[in-house]
C-alpha cells in the first residue's frame, strides 16, 4: 500500500514525487527497480538506501543522481 503524498522524506520525498507523477504505486516502482516494495516505502519514509538501490530507483524513474559531499563546518 502506498503511502500518502507528502509524508516522504529526503531522497524518498523525490522518489514519491516522481512514483506518483508517474501513477505508479509502491509495487510498481519496486518492480521496474527491482527492489522490494518495503524498500520503496522505506526510501519513502526518509531512510537511505545504499547507492545501488538509489541507482535503481532513479532509473527506473528516468532521475539522475547528483552527488554531493557534505562540507566541513
Amino acid at each position: 500500500m502506498s503511502r500518502p503524498p507528502g509524508n516522504a522524506k529526503g531522497f524518498g520525498r523525490v522518489v514519491q514525487a516522481a512514483r506518483l507523477d508517474r501513477g505508479w504505486s509502491q509495487e510498481q516502482l519496486a518492480e521496474s527497480a527491482g527492489v522490494s516494495r518495503p524498500t520503496v516505502s522505506r526510501v519513502e519514509l526518509g531512510e537511505e538506501p545504499s547507492m545501488r538501490t538509489a541507482k535503481k530507483l532513479a532509473t527506473a524513474l528516468g532521475l539522475t543522481l547528483n552527488l554531493r559531499a557534505a562540507e566541513d563546518e
